[in-house]
């Protein structure tokens, strides 16, 4: 059994949600924790919830919300969290400083990376944290609470991906392990399997031999056979061991 620790399902992005559910569940892939990182989504999460049993959610505002949110939005947010069972984390949030054009937006960022941690204190929830080009701050940020929970579609060196998992991270490995390029496979090689789970991001960072076309969750043993190749391990213990990993985590009821 495997577990989807991240994708996006919503209707902008798939015609059929029934199909992409019964799809991965077809391929093993039992469970999904849908990614919600906007108001709207979060409210499309919401109804997914009462429609899939398989289904939970994490929820927050991404770093590129930070023009889109208010204080009452975050009191809304800190309320379903600590009122619904199936919303087992906060994210993604974070830091991305790929289109940042000025500091006033990266401060912007911080600010609200930083109010989400607070509500993930005081939640007692693990994050799940979105960082691109911005590893330093996003270390230097964390670093001042004791939390938990999973470095999203992780793509950074050995020593970077050492910093997570002694903070107490896991680290999130999804598509890109496949891709021709990627140094990810040197990495995770010398990462310990305990410190590692799968995840689509769906519908993007589709694996190969599928890039180009749409990600879905049923491609999650594709990475599994991807990780099993790298460590020279069983199949069968990639997807148990990161699915225990999962299950500890979130501590899922399942």
């Amino acid at each position: 059994m495997y577990i989807d620790t991240h994708t996006h399902l919503s209707s902008e992005d798939y015609d059929d949600i029934d199909s992409v559910v019964n799809n991965a569940i077809n391929n093993d892939v039992c469970y999904l924790i849908v990614s919600c990182c906007s108001k709207k989504s979060i409210i499309e999460g919401l109804s997914l919830l009462e429609k899939y049993n398989n289904i939970f959610l994490s929820i927050g505002f991404h770093p590129s919300e930070i023009f889109d949110y208010s204080l009452d939005d975050l009191k809304w947010l800190e309320s379903l969290i600590k009122n619904n069972k199936r919303i087992v984390a906060i994210g993604e949030i974070g830091l991305d400083y790929h289109y940042a054009d000025n500091k006033d937006v990266i401060e912007k960022q911080k600010e609200l990376f930083i109010k989400q941690l607070n509500i993930a204190k005081r939640t007692n929830k693990p994050v799940v944290i979105h960082t691109r080009d911005a590893t330093k701050d996003t270390l230097d940020i964390l670093k001042k609470y004791n939390l938990k929970g999973i470095i999203h579609c992780f793509s950074g060196s050995i020593e970077t991906a050492k910093e997570y998992i002694k903070q107490g991270y896991l680290l999130g490995v999804g598509g890109v392990i496949t891709f021709k390029n990627s140094k990810l496979p040197t990495v995770v090689s010398k990462i310990p399997l305990e410190k590692i789970v799968l995840e689509t991001d769906s519908p993007y960072l589709t694996p190969e031999p599928f890039r180009g076309t749409k990600n879905e969750s049923k491609n999650i043993p594709i990475i599994a056979e991807k990780i099993s190749k790298i460590k020279e391990e069983s199949i069968s213990n990639i997807a148990n061991t990161t699915t225990q990993n999962v299950i500890t985590l979130f501590d899922l009821n399942i």
